[in-house]
């Protein structure tokens, strides 16, 4: 379309989407109820911004829908994760490439999905604008496109004046600057004007109509050229812009005057009909001045000419009318048709959300709080489970009970003794503890191994930074690394707490072990060693008047087995009792006052909370009963040998140290082999920020160059470039941390990690709730990236992944995280 003026499209830049949002989604989202896996998801938001972003040059509407596709995905995106968080470095150049004329920037990076929507959001109007201009005038249809492309963009373009610099938190590109912005929609309105006067035109409207269509054009043409040409502004077009919207301003005023004429011919108003076409021919001989041609101008110029001869023939030999000046007529009336349409809540009709499954930051958060409240509950009741269990565990022992109601003879060892050391013998006794102890450092040395790569990766971003701005001074305008990376340093401050809890758990577990070992030894041992290995005893006799109180130890024996089982039972029901907070949350979401997490909670534990203090209680009883009756047989019954029956009682003790030795060596097993995934995702998240800090380096590094390249030239002082000013929350940051102190206000909190004392049954630190624990994503290393695993590993450590066991098989302290949702393959 003759005379539409086309926005230029901003250029990008290829940049890698998927590992990062691989390790944001996978870090992030793994440690609530949300087990999906976005692999697919995110190959295909790779491939749709590739299509949009380069196929966008081939201004169609195909590609037009390509881009408002992506940018509904980004959108959708947008509201569910924080836009800062993500550690892309999208680059985008201005569209206009005039940056170095203002000492400013060619081209901004900032790792914020914000920037990446307003970048393609500003396509948007671009290619619209594009193909508004690419329309016939002839064409009917042609024309209804245009006045909708154009009325869309200048919707786009207001909306981005008003919205640019709360996201971006710096000064953008000029392209984005707000001046620019808003000129752009002034130039897209006075445009959609024009092409309803060109549709009144080809549609042959009343006169007045078009008249008043004209004269509004003209008007909005006017406020155009002022914008355009404003000190800070004018650089940016290219030089055919003013000279366009000039010619513009000076044709619509002569077809506004020209159409009033023709009102004033049919009125016979002569003498008006003449000064109109005056006025008219006049502005049309101004704009014809111009270096642009407008066929349109042409036409009507010769139309006005013609049309003032006549009239003054006519008015020469016919109405002698006098003609009145041009400054006292009336004016010719406006009407504004073309409106900028607002932003629709979706740009494409096949939006189609790629991560529907994910859920929002907000409802995500809730969760998390959820399943870190659900697990503090979990762990008390299981904690106090456990610990009356080893105190009567401790108490039967001491008595060496049950083996004293069951030893007849000297020579023969009691029933549940032989139970015991065939359990100890089954599950490999000694020589399983001594493999799970043994391995233990290794497991320690992965951990210490990997948050020390991180925590360099740290330092050398760090001290890259000050040298630079040693070396640059005042010039190095990008915020300090110290400032970004706080969180990154208080986490890992935090990460090494819990290792140090551990090692503590370590040297806890090795002390109950060297204690035990001797009684560990003789019960791995085959029944015949063992057998011999007890000292033998005189006969033993239960006198006739103390078998009623065997009779009645037997049955508190029973009951002993049957609390034992039942809290076996309110174990595995407090592990595996769930629900799917979800569709709660998301339900909730907006509703002030409503917290369907505590309801839930107290209706779905609250039973079982009343089922273990129940079971403490009748424990209570049990223990003094079973005092009495020892009491009464101990007085009764005779000994025959004290040396025996110690040895029987630090065999039934050591069968207890193994039972809590192997939960123990268990839990502490996965709990090394969960940290490791979680410290593999704080490390990348590191090195996704240490990558985008680089690639913010190497651009204000190039602008300095060259700045100072052109100060060389021309004999000026360098301009500070404001790629990356002081407290820019649009700069790198902390991925998946608290957002720093030079952040944007209102970003969403981050969970930060917990450190947990040891517990008096389970030694280990409790792994924090609302921790990453990345998914496993490549197999070199069961899952762990091989580019950020410390480099001296070859191969798999040992043991690596020994096996999880299964929610509620543990017999030691339960940890609050199942196991990883993706498990190495076997």
């Amino acid at each position: 379309m003759a005379g539409i003026l086309a926005v230029p499209l901003k250029k990008p830049s290829d940049v890698d989407v998927i590992k990062p949002l691989k390790n944001f989604l996978s870090s992030t989202y793994s440690s609530s109820n949300n087990q999906e896996d976005y692999s697919e998801a995110i190959s295909e938001f790779s491939k749709l911004r590739s299509s949009a972003i380069w196929r966008a040059f081939e201004k169609n509407e195909t590609a037009l829908e390509m881009m408002n596709c992506y940018y509904d995905q980004l959108s959708a995106l947008e509201c569910k994760v924080p836009p800062n968080e993500i550690q892309i470095p999208f680059k985008w150049k201005d569209a206009f490439d005039k940056g170095s004329i203002f000492g400013g920037r060619i081209s901004l990076t900032i790792t914020s999905l914000s920037f990446e929507r307003v970048c393609i959001l500003f396509n948007i109007a671009a290619l619209q604008s594009s193909i508004a201009a690419a329309q016939s005038v002839e064409s009917d249809e042609g024309l209804k496109l245009s006045a909708k492309l154009l009325q869309q963009a200048a919707g786009i373009f207001s909306h981005l004046k008003g919205c640019v610099m709360p996201l971006l938190q710096q000064n953008p590109t000029p392209d984005l600057n707000p001046e620019t912005l808003g000129a752009l929609s002034s130039l897209m309105m006075a445009q959609a004007q024009e092409i309803f006067v060109l549709k009144a035109i080809h549609d042959n409207m009343k006169d007045m109509i078009i008249a008043k269509l004209s004269y509004q054009c003209v008007e909005m043409y006017d406020d155009v050229a002022k914008q355009l040409q404003k000190e800070m502004l004018r650089p940016l077009w290219d030089r055919d812009w003013i000279s366009t919207v000039c010619t513009k301003q000076g044709l619509y005023q002569g077809i506004a005057d020209y159409h009033r004429s023709l009102v004033c011919r049919d009125a016979k108003e002569v003498g008006e009909e003449i000064a109109r076409l005056e006025v008219s021919l006049s502005a049309m001989k101004v704009a014809q001045q111009s270096a642009v041609r407008n066929p349109l101008l042409q036409d009507y110029l010769n139309k006005a000419k013609l049309n003032l001869v006549e009239a003054k023939k006519n008015n020469d030999f016919i109405y002698h009318e006098r003609i009145p000046d041009p400054k006292s007529l009336p004016p010719v009336g406006k009407f504004c048709p073309a409106k900028a349409t607002p932003l629709p809540e979706r740009f494409s009709a096949n939006f189609a959300d790629l991560f529907a499954a994910l859920v929002p930051v907000a409802v995500h958060q809730a969760m998390a709080a959820y399943d870190s409240k659900k697990n503090e509950i979990v762990n008390a009741e299981v904690l106090k489970l456990r610990e009356n269990t080893q105190l009567l565990n401790s108490i039967l022992a001491s008595l060496n009970l049950p083996a004293a109601i069951e030893e007849t003879t000297g020579d023969s060892l009691p029933q549940s003794l032989c139970e015991k050391a065939d359990y100890v013998r089954s599950a490999n006794g000694i020589e399983w503890l001594d493999k799970m102890i043994k391995d233990l450092p290794d497991l320690l040395q992965r951990n210490q191994d990997i948050l020390d790569e991180a925590d360099r990766m740290l330092r050398d971003e760090n001290e890259s930074d000050s040298k630079l701005r040693t070396q640059f001074g005042d010039r190095w305008t990008r915020t300090p690394s110290v400032k970004l990376t706080e969180t990154f340093r208080s986490n890992s401050e935090k990460y090494r707490k819990i290792i140090s809890n551990a090692i503590s758990a370590d040297k806890s577990v090795k002390e109950k072990f060297g204690k035990h070992r001797a009684g560990i030894e003789l019960l791995s041992k085959s029944m015949e060693q063992l057998n011999a290995s007890v000292p033998l005893g005189g006969q033993s006799s239960t006198p006739q008047s103390s078998q009623g109180g065997v009779a009645e130890m037997r049955k508190l024996m029973e009951e002993v087995e049957a609390v034992r089982a039942e809290r076996d039972t309110i174990e595995w029901e407090l592990k595996s009792a769930s629900t799917d907070m979800k569709d709660m949350f998301l339900n909730a979401l907006g509703q002030e006052g409503k917290e369907p997490g505590v309801e839930e909670l107290n209706r779905t534990y609250g039973p079982l909370q009343r089922r273990v203090q129940e079971s403490v209680g009748r424990q209570e009883t049990l223990l003094a009963n079973i005092q009495r009756v020892n009491q009464e047989l101990t007085q009764e019954r005779s000994t025959g040998s004290g040396q025996r029956e110690e040895v029987l009682k630090q065999l039934a003790a050591a069968y207890d140290a193994f039972k809590e030795l192997e939960s123990n060596l268990n839990e502490g097993t996965k709990f090394y082999n969960d940290l490791t995934q979680l410290l593999v995702g704080f490390q990348n998240k590191v090195a996704d920020f240490c990558f985008a800090r680089k690639t913010e380096k190497e651009e204000l590094l190039k602008d300095l160059t060259q700045n100072a390249g052109r100060d060389a030239a021309g004999g000026q002082l360098p301009g500070i470039p404001s790629h990356h000013a002081a407290g820019a929350a649009g700069g790198a940051r902390a991925p998946g941390e608290s957002t720093p102190t030079a952040s944007a206000p209102g970003a969403p909190a981050v969970h930060q990690p917990t450190v947990h004392q040891p517990t008096p049954n389970l030694p280990y630190p409790i792994q924090p709730q609302g921790m990453p624990m990345p998914y496993a994503t490549m197999p070199a290393y069961g899952g762990m990236p091989m580019q950020y695993y410390p480099t001296h590993y070859q191969q798999p450590p040992p043991g690596y992944y020994p096996g999880y066991p299964q929610p509620g098989a543990y017999a030691g302290y339960p940890y609050p995280q199942q196991p990883p949702q993706n498990p190495p393959p076997s």
